[in-house]
């Protein structure tokens, strides 16, 4: 399983403080999650059983 990483606490602290210098409304989600760098994580796909259908089985 891969570890996520976060960013340090003073690295959030110093975007939130540039973010309210700012006169704009509050981005997107995906906007965010962009400036912070956590689009470049790696995640693994989960694993879903297919489902199987009863009356086609044979």
């Amino acid at each position: 399983m891969s570890q996520t990483l976060h960013p340090s606490k003073h690295l959030v602290r110093a975007w939130l403080e540039r973010r309210a210098r700012e006169f704009k409304p509050p981005p997107t989600p995906e906007e965010i999650r962009r400036q912070l760098g956590w689009g470049l994580m790696l995640f693994e796909p989960a694993l879903v059983p297919a489902k199987v259908n009863p009356r086609t089985r044979r």
